[in-house]
């Protein structure tokens, strides 16, 4: 029989397939395939892009040439646009403003099939280091209330292009999925004046079962009440509520576990597509939420959403997560 869970942060119940599960061999593979184009991201294609924001490069290189390492520009065909103002209004019962904000693309390696599994460490310290700068520069714009990071790997994920990159959009407004996580964390923490992040952390850390890696500052582990089959989530063991505020001795060992998380879920799930989003805290708001703490989500895309999950907004997870996490943690890297 199956299981019923609910998530103690947002009240979400899923259901887990406990008796008769489905095992990585299982998941129907799906074969990364682009159109055939010229790679706008490639070195020696600069002048296809935007010109660059901000770019990680080798001394004496010139800007929007070869030599880069990390390169930050404009999407091309932006979600919003950053010039002009909000001019919020009602029209009726409905609200409406411009479509204002930042949409930039963080081209993370001049290799053009050089993925996060792939790289260096000191190389994903780069791409780590780079999405800081960029939320902190934005950050510093009063209009803007969130800066979501988040990257879709291979077509079925949402990936129109090959060459490794990540997207950042600053909102004026904060997500409702955000939302409901902070004031999921917020009631938690008025109830019982604990993070609710902070005492999950402690309990898989216990419990074991579902941790998937672990060093001296993070924990990975496929949620208990996960959505997706073999969802990771990364965490801080020390509380945190901003992303960007990890320090200098953290990012070594975030990038560490970063790596290690995706190379296991390739081994294990032959290179699968993935999205992962990074949630943080948002930024321009009277007090910073003191229950909430940043973390990185991270969902293989094996199965996919339909009526049921649109109509109830239940997710059936296939796999079960401690499963998974056996799974991942026994994989060979």
């Amino acid at each position: 029989m199956a299981e019923l869970r609910r998530d103690p942060l947002g009240g979400r119940w899923v259901i887990v397939y406990t008796d008769q599960p489905t095992l990585p061999q299982d998941f129907e593979k799906e074969s990364h395939v682009f159109k055939q184009m010229a790679c706008p991201f490639c070195p020696g294609n600069e002048s296809i892009t935007p010109a660059e924001i901000e770019v990680i490069r080798a001394p004496g290189s010139k800007p929007n040439s070869p030599g880069w390492q990390v390169r930050v520009v404009q999407n091309k065909f932006p979600a919003l646009q950053i010039e002009g103002d909000l001019d919020r209004r009602g029209i009726g019962i409905y609200d409406v403003s411009r479509g204002i904000g930042a949409h930039e693309v963080i081209i993370q390696s001049p290799d053009h099939k050089k993925e996060i599994a792939d790289s260096s460490d000191e190389e994903v310290m780069n791409i780590l280091s780079m999405y800081c700068r960029r939320s902190t520069d934005l950050a510093n714009d009063k209009r803007f209330k969130y800066v979501l990071i988040f990257k879709n790997y291979g077509p079925s994920a949402g990936a129109s292009l090959e060459h490794p990159h990540t997207q950042l959009i600053a909102l004026p407004m904060i997500p409702k999925n955000v939302l409901e996580e902070i004031e999921g964390a917020r009631d938690y923490f008025n109830y019982k004046d604990r993070c609710i992040f902070c005492d999950i952390v402690r309990q898989e850390i216990h419990e074991k079962e579902r941790v998937i890696a672990e060093n001296k500052y993070y924990l990975a582990i496929c949620p208990y009440v996960s959505r997706f089959p073999f969802e990771v989530w990364i965490m801080p063991k020390k509380h945190n509520g901003y992303f960007c505020h990890i320090s200098k001795e953290e990012l070594p060992e975030l990038a560490k576990i970063l790596k290690e998380a995706l190379q296991r879920l390739k081994v294990v799930l032959s290179d699968p597509a993935y999205n992962y989003i990074i949630h943080t805290s948002p930024v321009n708001t009277p007090e910073p939420e003191e229950g909430y703490h940043w973390h990185f989500e991270i969902m293989p895309k094996l199965t996919r959403v339909a009526g049921f999950e649109w109509g109830t907004g239940f997710y059936i997870v296939s796999t079960p997560p401690e499963l998974a996490a056996k799974y991942l943690r026994e994989a060979k890297i």
